[in-house]
């Protein structure tokens, strides 16, 4: 993909193809951005099984012309018998199988809030409209992509003893190959009857009532009570101002806090010109500042240690822009986490623009597929810590950290780009990468996408935390980043799923709308 694409009646983004279709097909036939949403997050949790599943959480960013963004958290807490008791003699939570699922899944929950959102802008499709990609693909087939295969693959020995996992995701105990006709009928059974008795059925209904006693017979601490108290929940987004712009993202638990902080301090550099040395070292010092305060103050919102706010203002960025050695590299690594996303984007004809995401934490979440719903479930409380004394310490009803993060940026001559990616560490640092690159040097939508990227820490898939590079980078470049103390690591692809999956959409005044989808993924952009 070398060129931004441009439509005016509507536009959806995805990582992969048919979830695009998906969304941009309701544009067509009278939907509105967040409709088109639920019809694309419900295919991907179809066709992307090893990035999301509707077992997992999700994250919204709408707006509406004229209006503030309003922002939609949609995770689950922790379990009520999700104790440290439930885990005594355990050094940590597990990371696959039924130990593994102890949080509530809030996806669906975020759809149908998101729904009510937007119930004032006109007639409403049907949710069976909305859902019938998604049911038609779980129960017709999908073809495995390579990225399924590779991460089935690699990740093999954690997940061929979860639950229900072999006989949904293996053949004859192997990956499937790429290009498997891979059908899912529990699942295809579960969305259609979400589609006939609607998105609340699979907390208080007949699909709750069936997730919650095999969660339970497995041996997860998630109980049919969970499910019934659960409620996705409106929340005040945080922003930081800039130049030319106001940049919106998710509050604690996500860590939006670090991409707001990364473009607040990168912008107190000064800095004037892309892809050379100041570029990458100082989105990298930045990353690195935000980092650490978000690893100190990130958490459950009930428990925040001090207020993020506090962080976003110029004052505050400034003071920590002025750390920063223009020249050397400040000693690396702290603390990283893994994750496993899919981020989407939708705007509609009237200029509603949408920045979601839907994960399962790590690739296929648990592992532990429910047999009688095909349910895939999240491993997210993973990320709590089984000491008392951790900032993010795990106890029933506690949200867990989320390196979840949907962005959006009003520009003060009118334009609204939602934008984002997966990748763990990894997000914030390539929605920076791409914001700047488009609305700070010039670069179009697509360039800025498709343009060599580094992470500095951990992906999904990926263990070590040095400074990660993809090969397209001009080597003289490499060289004085090692110089200055960076702990480099030149990747050998020149397009690596380790820098995760990005999009972008852009409408303008005039109601045009440009899209750009990453190379990297599965994924087109889909306009009408």
């Amino acid at each position: 993909m070398l060129h931004t694409l441009s439509a005016l009646g509507g536009m959806q983004v995805a990582p992969h193809h048919l979830a695009a279709q998906a969304g941009r097909d309701v544009l067509r036939d009278g939907g509105n951005a967040v409709e088109a949403m639920v019809a694309a997050a419900s295919t991907i949790a179809v066709v992307y099984p090893h990035m999301n599943a509707i077992g997992g959480d999700g994250f919204w960013l709408i707006h509406e012309p004229g209006q503030a963004p309003v922002a939609i958290a949609a995770c689950g807490p922790a379990a009520a018998m999700a104790n440290r008791d439930f885990y005594a003699g355990l050094d940590a939570i597990p990371a696959r199988g039924p130990g593994a699922a102890l949080t509530v899944a809030g996806t669906i929950g975020g759809w149908d809030t998101a729904l009510q959102a937007a119930a004032g802008w006109g007639a409403a499709l049907p949710l069976e409209r909305l859902l019938a990609d998604a049911i038609r693909h779980a129960r017709d087939g999908i073809a495995v992509t390579a990225s399924q295969h590779a991460l089935t693959r690699s990740k093999l020995d954690g997940l061929r003893g979860a639950p229900g996992f072999a006989d949904v995701f293996l053949v004859d105990g192997a990956p499937p190959p790429v290009g498997h006709v891979l059908r899912q009928p529990a699942l295809a059974h579960t969305l259609q009857t979400l589609a006939e008795r609607g998105l609340d059925d699979f907390y208080r209904g007949q699909v709750g009532a069936a997730l919650g006693a095999e969660l339970a017979r497995l041996g997860s601490p998630v109980r049919r009570g969970d499910l019934a108290g659960y409620a996705a929940k409106r929340v005040d987004p945080l922003s930081v101002r800039l130049s030319d712009c106001t940049v919106y993202n998710l509050p604690p638990p996500t860590q939006g806090l670090a991409h707001l902080m990364i473009l607040g301090i990168f912008e107190q550099l000064g800095i004037t010109e892309a892809e050379g040395f100041d570029y990458v070292h100082g989105l990298v010092e930045s990353t690195k500042r935000a980092f650490r305060v978000r690893d100190r103050v990130v958490t459950d919102p009930g428990r925040l240690p001090a207020d993020p706010r506090g962080f976003l203002t110029a004052a505050a960025l400034a003071e920590r822009a002025a750390t920063i050695d223009r020249r050397t590299a400040l000693p690396w690594p702290d603390p990283a986490a893994p994750g496993d996303t899919i981020w989407m984007g939708a705007v509609d004809r009237e200029g509603r623009a949408v920045s979601f995401i839907q994960s399962v934490y790590w690739e296929f979440g648990s592992g532990v597929v429910l047999e009688d719903t095909g349910v895939t479930w999240q491993n997210r409380g993973t990320s709590f810590s089984l000491d008392p004394q951790a900032l993010n310490a795990l106890e029933p009803g506690r949200l867990p950290f989320h390196t979840l993060n949907p962005s959006m940026a009003l520009f003060d001559d009118g334009r609204v780009m939602p934008y984002g990616t997966m990748g763990g560490e990894g997000q914030p640092q390539t929605q920076a990468a791409v914001f700047t690159r488009y609305a700070r040097f010039g670069h179009s939508l697509q360039q800025a996408v498709s343009a060599p990227r580094w992470l500095l820490g951990r992906t999904w898939g990926d263990v070590t935390t040095t400074l990660k590079l993809e090969n397209r980078f001009d080597p003289a470049l490499v060289s004085a980043l090692r110089a200055a103390g960076h702990d480099v690591e030149l990747l050998e692809a020149a397009f690596s799923d380790t820098m995760g999956h990005a999009g972008a959409l852009v409408r303008h005044p005039d109601g045009r709308i440009e899209g750009a989808v990453d190379p990297r993924s599965d994924g087109i952009v889909a306009g009408l």
